[in-house]
């Protein structure tokens, strides 16, 4: 096969949640351990951080991979979902795995994953972890795709684990208050490896305090101990926090491990995140006169940082992109957006996407007042068509809408 057909078949024989939602989510580690052995346990090879949250876990990964580079490190850095193309979840120094590797793994270990019924995340985490081993990495990030406890890439036993924060998102499957979600995130906490917890409340502090305890683990609340931050490339106000776990995180590296970062290093490598890494869809610009950014924010604590910001903008107009997933409680984000906006709905091309029809009616109990449009880019092509340069388009509601977009 080649890698189109590879992908596909990927895509498309097997439970994936980024399509189907939760028959795709398993119940334990059973299959991705079958899998690790199969492939002569990989992942026992790496030296890894791994990176757990409900918001700002990519931001976070690929900040400490950018600042790993910068120190002359070659970086491993496994993310999900992605927005163009299969590879850009698995990197080395901001590279994609090359097509011939996925087509190649892929083509070695289908019989297994056909007998055994890997799931694609399965089957992605085992080729990230064969990959960063055969290439050798010095270190790599690995992001969690969902939850933590029961997530695929939970068999490792990192260097450090990370918490970005927790908020309601995935409930179907990780628990519907801030407490249980925190109890899922907080699986990763291994005994005896420091932990890094990025945002925290009441709620959650008592979870990982009572979870480190139980696993001997060190923790460090980065909000309490770092004090300022260094500027980044990544803009979005949200990163203020996602920077300060960031700074934790390389000060515990400095301190507990070998691994060498210096202050110019990690300024350096905050600086140039999107250059080093290819990360996209994070308060991004497309365009100006009229300003256009674009957001993957999805859940209620995402979006209501995105929007205040939005509104943190000068503008004459606001026109609105907007599409969402099905799985979405529209109740706790539809009153998060402005209602003086001109509004445009659409869906985003995948299974899990919201009909156009059921966004916008719900939208207009919040007064949320706009038209209805076949797809992301028709919806895009009209709000830039309606928008004067003074104007102010955001485009997002889901990484699928993002995805999307003509981003470079």
């Amino acid at each position: 096969m080649n890698y189109q057909e590879t992908t596909n078949w990927m895509f498309n024989q097997l439970p994936m949640y980024q399509l189907q939602g939760a028959s795709a989510y398993k119940e334990d580690l059973t299959n991705i351990k079958l899998l690790a052995a199969h492939l002569d346990h990989p992942e026992k090879q790496l030296k890894c951080i791994h990176v757990a949250g409900t918001n700002g876990k990519g931001s976070t990964s690929h900040m400490l991979a950018s600042v790993l580079q910068e120190a002359g490190y070659k970086v491993g850095l496994y993310t999900s979902p992605h927005l163009k193309d299969f590879r850009e979840r698995i990197k080395i120094n901001g590279k994609d795995i090359s097509e011939d590797f996925v087509c190649e793994f892929v083509a070695k270990h289908k019989d297994f994953f056909e007998a055994n019924d890997m799931s694609f995340f399965e089957m992605s985490v085992g080729l990230a972890f064969d990959y960063f081993a055969s290439e050798k990495v010095d270190i790599a990030i690995i992001e969690v795709g969902l939850g933590g406890r029961l997530d695929a890439t939970n068999i490792i036993t990192p260097l450090v684990s990370v918490i970005t924060n927790i908020d309601l998102d995935h409930t179907q499957f990780l628990g519907n208050t801030t407490t249980a979600i925190a109890g899922e995130k907080a699986g990763i906490i291994k005994p005896n490896v420091p932990v890094v917890i990025g945002e925290y409340t009441e709620e959650t502090e008592i979870v990982f305090l009572a979870k480190a305890e139980e696993n001997n683990a060190p923790i460090y609340f980065a909000a309490d101990l770092i004090s300022g931050v260094f500027p980044s490339d990544l803009i979005g106000d949200y990163q203020f926090h996602n920077k300060k776990t960031v700074q934790q995180v390389i000060a515990l590296l400095n301190s507990k491990t070998d691994f060498k970062v210096s202050i110019e290093n990690l300024k350096t490598g905050l600086l140039n995140v999107s250059k080093n890494t290819g990360l996209q869809g994070r308060w991004q610009q497309l365009g100006e006169n009229p300003k256009i950014i674009c957001d993957t924010a999805h859940n209620k604590h995402g979006l209501a940082v995105v929007m205040n910001q939005v509104q943190k903008e000068t503008f004459e107009n606001l026109h609105i992109v907007l599409g969402v997933v099905n799985d979405k409680d529209l109740d706790s984000i539809l009153p998060l957006f402005p209602k003086k906006a001109q509004y445009y709905f659409c869906r985003p091309n995948s299974a899990r996407g919201l009909a156009t029809v059921i966004l916008k009616d719900a939208a207009k109990k919040y007064n949320l007042i706009g038209e209805k449009y076949n797809s992301v880019e028709d919806a895009f092509a009209a709000a830039k068509n309606n928008a004067g340069k003074n104007d102010f388009i955001y485009v997002g509601g889901s990484t699928f809408v993002v995805a999307e977009l003509p981003l470079k």
